[in-house]
């Protein structure tokens, strides 16, 4: 006897299919119901639970009362992330403790292999408004963590990333010109730490430097140590903040 057909998608779409679900659920404040995935993802109801199915058994999600939601197998793939960006247990605590030392929102990014991403905030997960949040960085020119990356980088992995990612404006005050931005890099390397006052979100200031390497660790991958408050905040204590990044930076080689 023929085979039944497949009661979802196949091949490439299922897979793609399957991991616009893990991001709706990821991206969700709360539950989200398969009718409401459904709806997000513009597929039959039979299709969603044929992948949910799996992506359940396998840990990646979990079903509630209320919906699905992030399964136990997020927090596995989360530590091997970090893991492969060189980010050892004593870096727990660090932005923790920054966060109490400065009264800020603390951040540590990473560049590997093209690609700058947030890995970790002190931001509560339910602050989804939030300007800044984990996640690939798209405004990197105009963010003090993305400045003090690409400051570090050699000049063609620096032309090559721009290149890639360009130069959008998002206020007023965003470097949108590459000589202007290779100023600006030049000075971030002179002093030590890279600011954004306004240039990613017109409210917020930025400051972030580049984290001490340890030898041993992964080839190629650049850590960034960063903070953002409201810039009249910012404005008032500016030498406290800096002087407090600078310490937690240098106590905290990755």
């Amino acid at each position: 006897m023929p085979r039944p057909a497949p009661a979802g998608p196949t091949g490439p779409q299922s897979v793609d299919r399957a991991l616009e679900i893990l991001d709706a659920v990821a991206d969700a404040a709360e539950p989200v119901g398969a009718k409401a995935l459904a709806r997000r993802l513009g597929c039959s109801l039979s299709t969603v639970y044929h992948l949910l199915g799996p992506l359940t058994a396998r840990g990646h999600l979990v079903r509630t009362g209320a919906g699905y939601a992030p399964g136990p197998r997020v927090a596995a793939l989360n530590q091997s992330f970090r893991r492969h960006l060189g980010l050892g247990p004593q870096v727990a605590e660090l932005l923790p403790r920054l966060r109490r030392a400065t009264g800020a929102e603390a951040y540590l990014t990473a560049y590997r292999d093209g690609r700058i991403v947030v890995i970790d905030s002190t931001v509560p997960v339910t602050d989804v408004g939030h300007p800044f949040l984990p996640g690939a960085e798209t405004r990197a020119h105009a963010t003090a963590h993305g400045k003090a990356l690409l400051a570090a980088l050699p000049r063609p992995a620096r032309r090559r990333y721009l290149a890639e990612h360009g130069m959008a404006r998002f206020t007023d005050r965003t470097i949108t010109v590459a000589d202007r931005f290779e100023a600006e890099l030049t000075q971030v390397r002179g002093q030590g730490y890279a600011v954004s006052m306004g240039e990613a979100d017109p409210a917020f200031t930025c400051l972030a430097t580049t984290l001490p390497c340890q030898d041993g660790g992964p080839e190629g991958v650049l850590h960034a140590l960063s903070v953002s408050l409201p810039t009249a905040d910012f404005r008032q204590r500016h030498g406290r903040i800096r002087a407090a990044v600078a310490r937690a930076a240098a106590g905290a080689p990755v």
